[in-house]
């Protein structure tokens, strides 16, 4: 067995760009993501070591000496953090020319060719679903039989495998969480809309949903729900629950833990027996009825992807949701006690100064307990990367989608909206929803009652006031 790393490299301070919340930016608030996609196949390998460097603040002079102990390393990357992913393997093996370097990850599981073209110093990729391919690899075998991988032979030649087969017995992949036990410092993860600390798992893989801009079910998952049994989710909730002290909530980071209702009844009926406060993502067609079990269940919060409040919107990136049922949905959630951090997305195709307006009124009206807005950002191997290339909204030779600090910049433009007024539309959707008497009064009430959220506020105010700074940086830049 090969001695392996597996590092989610040092990156802009805050980045979060290999992380389970497929934002692969800066957020507002500074926030950090378990790496469960790297922590899957370090679970698989005897005797690795995950290393994740932005929560832990592990510069490059940090984790490059550990190049030296190892034999592989195995670094996740995206499509904004590519070049300084390739940097930071450009390093380890400088510290150590015999160490091998492979990546993972939706960038690389789509751009195989390109990705090795573009960075010599990259031996391997695992394209798609890679735990197993890893695995191969850390095992010493033949690279020419090991299914998944793209590689670069002998004589610099690049050679693409055969595609691995999906993954069907989910039960076959070890838990992540002893390797966040044994590698990681739990403490240091944190959400602004989850209680802290938390621990997130994934309980199943894929999304039914079609959305186009969504990279992973494109890219990684697909769409068919692969999932875990339920005995098997609960087995792991045990092991959290007994091994992380002062643990406050778990949260299923399943793409749509809601797309099969029976089991995420089944498991919210067991998570109620055994006292355990969680959250997970849930698309807002959830009924009532469901609604009640999983609340009973211990459910305290749903992240739920509303998009936009433009029906017309919503049926342009394949969405299959109605207004009407999402408002519905929201007003259940209300009754029942349910909160909601809802997400939001300005840019989509069919973009205009009245749509944004109508999604803000939408946000307003509905009023989830927290939302974020992100810009369309159509990542390679997505739908609306295709499409956007094909229609002319995308400069695809000079397509950034963050800036050199990693704050998000908006990538497309209509001949009828342009790029400012996109980026310009999130300051006033954050500025209209929470600068407005019932919502500050809320929060304040909120903060009266519990000191530490209090003291968390606080500080996420001042976050928040200088990521607006840098992103009105950031936008004067873009428009010039």
């Amino acid at each position: 067995m090969m001695r392996t790393l597996f590092l989610q490299a040092p990156s802009f301070d805050g980045f979060d760009g290999g992380a389970g919340s497929r934002y692969q930016a800066r957020r507002e608030i500074k926030s950090f993501w378990f790496p469960t996609w790297l922590a899957q196949p370090a679970a698989l390998v005897e005797g690795s070591k995950l290393v994740d460097a932005p929560p832990h603040r592990q510069s490059l002079a940090d984790v490059a000496p550990m190049a030296r102990d190892h034999d592989l390393v195995v670094l996740h990357t995206s499509t904004p953090s590519f070049s300084s992913d390739v940097k930071v393997a450009e390093r380890l093996k400088a510290e150590n020319p015999n160490i091998k370097v492979g990546l993972i990850g939706a960038k690389v599981a789509v751009q195989a060719e390109e990705s090795l073209r573009d960075a010599p110093v990259v031996d391997f990729v695992a394209r798609n679903e890679f735990d197993f391919t890893v695995k191969d690899v850390a095992e010493g075998r033949d690279w020419a039989s090991i299914k998944g991988l793209s590689w670069r032979n002998r004589d610099g030649v690049l050679v693409h495998n055969a595609d691995r087969p999906v993954l069907e017995d989910m039960d076959s992949l070890p838990f992540v969480s002893p390797v966040y036990k044994r590698d990681l410092d739990y403490k240091k993860y944190f959400i602004g809309y989850l209680k802290h600390p938390y621990v997130s798992i994934y309980t199943g893989r894929g999304c039914k949903s079609r959305c186009t801009f969504c990279l992973w079910p494109q890219t990684v998952g697909g769409h068919r729900y692969r999932t875990r049994s339920v005995g098997n989710v609960i087995e792991e909730i045990r092991y959290i629950r007994d091994n992380f002290p002062g643990l406050k909530e778990i949260f299923f980071d399943d793409d749509t833990f809601t797309d099969d209702l029976p089991r995420a009844e089944a498991i919210a009926r067991e998570m109620g027996k055994l006292g355990v406060t969680w959250s997970c993502n849930a698309k807002a067609n959830v009924p009532r009825e469901t609604l009640k079990v999983l609340k009973d269940g211990g459910l305290r919060l749903l992240l739920v992807g509303y998009e936009s409040g433009n029906q017309q919107i919503l049926h342009n990136i394949k969405k299959g949701m109605r207004i009407d049922v999402a408002r519905r949905f929201t007003k259940d959630c209300h009754d029942l006690g349910i909160m909601i951090h809802g997400t939001f997305i300005l840019g989509l195709p069919g973009e205009t100064t009245e749509t944004i307006r109508e999604t803000i009124r939408f946000a307003i009206e509905t009023n989830p307990h927290t939302l974020q807005v992100s810009l369309a950002a159509p990542y390679p191997g997505t739908f609306l990367f295709d499409q956007a290339q094909k229609e002319g909204w995308l400069d695809t030779a000079h397509t950034e989608y963050v800036d050199a600090h990693g704050v998000q910049i908006a990538p497309l433009a209509y001949p009828h909206l342009s790029h400012t007024e996109i980026f310009n539309g999130v300051e006033e959707f954050y500025r209209k929803f929470y600068f407005r008497a019932p919502k500050i009064a809320s929060i304040c009430g909120e903060m009266i009652r519990d000191r530490q959220m209090l003291v968390r506020r606080l500080r996420e105010g001042v976050e928040f006031f200088h990521f607006l700074r840098e992103r009105k940086t950031a936008g004067e830049q873009q428009a010039a």
